[in-house]
């Protein structure tokens, strides 16, 4: 680390470190207020269906209760994209999913809420139901929306270069189909909302969120109250991971109920009802076609992507065209077709997860990169370093790509994993495998169009020399507080300790987009350091005029002032903060940031997603055990080594990589939702399996600093792009141990052991017919 920095690239605890582990801090379930009721939602028991009448007059009647809400109390359709308005939050039409949103109470107490809901009587027309995306896209009627032809709500087609001419090329095509199963976020803090009706007719809402600014926005919009009339507040939240980067029904549904009972209403899902709320990573059906030449270079590559969305719009077109922009971006790959189709299904809606959009494609892809090595008689890792991107560049479909560390990546991962003296070369059922993987520094575009700086900071300076640092974004355990307080206290010269922050409240804070792809550090650090350093040149200008020299004569560092080239300083920071507003009367600066037209991508239709300031690069290596007698894979280490531009703060770096490589084991061998007619057969943390301490490997995290150009101190993302890798790296892992490839997700022991026993048949037909042709003969 360069020594100019004095905190940057040093290991720095998480500003709510103390109060989360000392149980001061508060989430939004802990809030509580006068006179608040307690808010419960009625949902569907039918996967898709008519709402021909609803009666809530005994509900309504119940002593206790004080507000009963139907669809037609919120009527307008809302939904996180401009082009999705298809929700309401409480259907007046027709349930399409089990578990969808029918009616709230709010009543004096959980146990009279829940008896107020068995009170709400509902005449559902059951209608025929679609569960599976490749027959519902088939459909010739009786959609699930009437707007939605074919059950499609979006479909993508992109041809970059030509694709058939780089197939005649190739030597070797691979063509596969692959599979995701559905994950969800299994965050520990289920959703909560607290919506208090202010006696002045305004609103407060505290929500586990990751998008205030589209909360407030939406909230305005349903509740048809200005925006200036409803702050939102973010506590502390217990995990997102984009399970919390849209508007979840609980939300607007306590909003509604507080406006209608005048009154505080608090709404907590259950477990079951956060796994029907859903929003996480979708089913996914992959048809690849890849071709590699001789020397291993990548001709061309095909894929046709189906994606199961559930029953409303959500993220869905930006999850189906991060699949298809980010085949590109991390190998120079000429000739690029993909076909994306998001299909609705009587199914809760999926949404943007870690690695949103990417993950099951990428899974897919290295899979197959890594059986067309084996054809092609390549060491799957110089298959890779034969197909790096000569940066910077942009690539065929017009993707800026400024940093690039993935060269680093691979060589760094591989020696620390031992890959040389290890692949091919271990015991039967053990292997090694590995991939790689990449991700967006925050999309350059926004979800909705406007010319809006992206994200603004503001930072203010007391008399007391106290320095407040106001930010909209979202802290949600990926260390933006942090970030944001090591930043300016870098710029101005002071201990972090003197830096406080006022976060996530639309009545004080500017306007942040919110926490999701990976954009918090890399935006709202860039705005974060121009507004510090434009308040390091007032308190300099400030202070000079109190010496009578030059602002550039000065150097504000460690909690003093200098005059450059004294070794004394002339005064302490506190000194100087008086002395500036001598002069400056107040001290209040603001920083913005936009991403750079050249990094806004192309302009054909889907172009706008995909384009990032910069991308994150990971390689990592898996080593595995095999019992072929069950088929039960064990993982016995993970080497990550992720490119994070700079390492701004190495602590929460390694924290992030861990818990990507952390949910990419789980997707890879265990996690799945399990669904039945459209009803969810594991809804709790008992029958969804995500990963315990005694299944997580050893994880070795390696950070890689490419040092963007345009990142803040030239950073870049960290929480998601690792997760992508860790997937196919355990697969192939597996193929090196045993022989088989699965490509189906999660890689079950039921699914190895049948792989193994079908390779055994094969193996067992072709010693047969080659018994019988006398055990040789010609081809």
């Amino acid at each position: 680390m360069a020594a100019k920095y004095t905190l940057i690239g040093k290991p720095m605890p998480m500003t709510d470190a103390k109060s989360k582990v000392t149980g001061q801090g508060l989430y939004t379930d802990d809030i509580s207020v006068p006179g608040m009721l307690v808010g419960r939602i009625l949902h569907s028991p039918h996967a898709h269906a008519l709402i021909r009448r609803i009666d809530t007059a005994r509900a309504a009647a119940l002593p206790g209760v004080k507000a009963v809400v139907t669809g037609l109390d919120a009527p307008k359709p809302y939904g996180i994209l401009p082009v999705g308005h298809d929700e309401q939050v409480l259907q007046s039409g027709k349930a399409r999913y089990i578990g969808d949103n029918i009616a709230a109470v709010a009543a004096t107490s959980a146990e009279i809420a829940e008896h107020a809901l068995s009170l709400i009587e509902v005449d559902y027309e059951v209608l025929p139901a679609f569960f599976d995306p490749r027959e519902s896209m088939k459909a010739a009627a009786g959609w699930i929306h009437d707007t939605k032809p074919n059950n499609i709500e979006k479909e993508y087609h992109h041809h970059f270069g030509n694709v058939d001419e780089g197939f005649a090329q190739a030597q070797f095509v691979r063509e596969e189909s692959y599979y995701a199963g559905e994950v969800t976020h299994a965050a520990m803090e289920p959703h909560s909302t607290l919506a208090i009706w202010e006696p002045d007719q305004r609103m407060t809402v505290y929500s586990s969120t990751q998008v205030p600014y589209y909360l407030h926005r939406t909230l305005s919009d349903v509740c048809e109250m200005p925006m200036s009339q409803i702050r939102v507040i973010k506590p502390l939240i217990g995990g997102g991971f984009g399970g919390k980067s849209e508007i979840i029904p609980l939300e607007v549904a306590a909003a509604v109920l507080a406006k209608k009972a005048k009154r505080p209403v608090k709404i907590t899902y259950t477990r079951e009802e956060v796994f029907y709320a859903h929003r996480g990573r979708p089913i996914t059906y992959v048809d690849l076609k890849v071709g590699l030449t001789r020397e291993g270079k990548i001709t061309a590559v095909a894929a046709r992507v189906v994606q199961d969305g559930g029953a409303y719009c959500g993220y869905g077109p930006v999850t189906v065209l991060y699949s298809g922009a980010l085949l590109g971006a991390i190998y120079d790959i000429p000739n690029v077709k993909y076909d994306g189709f998001r299909v609705l299904t009587n199914k809760p809606a999926c949404g943007a997860m870690r690695g949103h959009g990417t993950v099951n494609v990428r899974f897919a892809f290295e899979a197959m990169l890594d059986a067309l090595a084996h054809d092609a008689g390549i060491d799957p890792v110089d298959v890779r370093r034969r197909n790096l991107l000569n940066a910077p560049c942009i690539t065929v479909n017009g993707l800026r790509v400024t940093s690039y560390g993935l060269p680093e990546c691979i060589e760094r991962a591989t020696e620390h994993a031992g890959w040389n003296d290890k692949k091919g070369k271990l015991p039967r059922g053990r292997g090694i495998g590995m991939a790689c993987s990449h991700y967006v520094s925050g999309a350059a575009n926004p979800i909705v169009r406007s010319n809006i700086p992206h994200t603004t900071v503001n930072i203010k300076v007391d008399r007391d020399a106290s320095i407040t640092v106001f930010t909209g974004a979202a802290e949600i355990g990926q260390g933006s507080d942090t970030m944001h307080v090591q930043l300016t206290a870098e710029v101005l010269g002071v201990r972090p300790d003197r830096v406080h922050l006022v976060v996530a409240d639309t009545d004080l804070t500017p306007i942040d987009l919110g926490s999701y792809s990976s954009r918090v550090t890399f935006m709202a650090g860039n705005a974060c350091i121009a507004a510090a350093k434009n308040m390091r040149e007032q308190i300099l200008a400030g202070v000079a005029k109190k010496l009578g020299c030059e602002a550039s004569e000065l150097d504000l560092r460690e909690e003093q002032l200098f005059v450059k080239g004294e070794s004394a300083a002339r005064m302490n920071f506190d000194q100087a903060i008086a002395a500036a507003l001598e002069f400056q009367g107040g001290l209040v600066a603001r920083g913005t940031y936009q991403p750079p037209e050249t990094a806004r991508g192309g302009k054909f239709k889907g172009a706008g997603v995909g384009p990032s300031p910069s991308y994150s690069y990971s390689a990592q290596v898996a080593e595995v055990s095999v019992d072929v007698e069950t088929g039960r894979v064990t993982v016995e280490s993970i080497v990550a080594a992720h490119d994070c531009g700079r390492a701004l703060n190495p602590l929460t770096v390694e924290g992030q990589i861990e818990g990507s490589v952390y949910m990419g084991l789980g997707q890879a061998l265990q996690e799945e939702m399990i669904w039945e007619n459209g009803r969810l057969m594991n809804p709790t943390l008992l029958e969804y399996r995500i990963p315990s301490t005694l299944e997580t490997p050893e994880i070795e995290s390696i950070i890689i600093e490419s040092i963007d150009p345009e990142g803040p101190f030239g950073a870049k993302e960290a929480g998601e792009g690792s997760l992508a890798a860790t997937i196919p790296a355990i697969a192939n892992a597996i193929y090196d141990a045993v022989g088989v490839r699965i490509n189906s997700l999660p890689i079950t022991p039921e699914k190895v052991l049948a792989a193994l026993q079908e390779k055994q048949k094969r193996e067992r037909a072709a010693a047969t017919n080659m018994s019988g042709n006398g055990g040789g003969g010609a081809r």
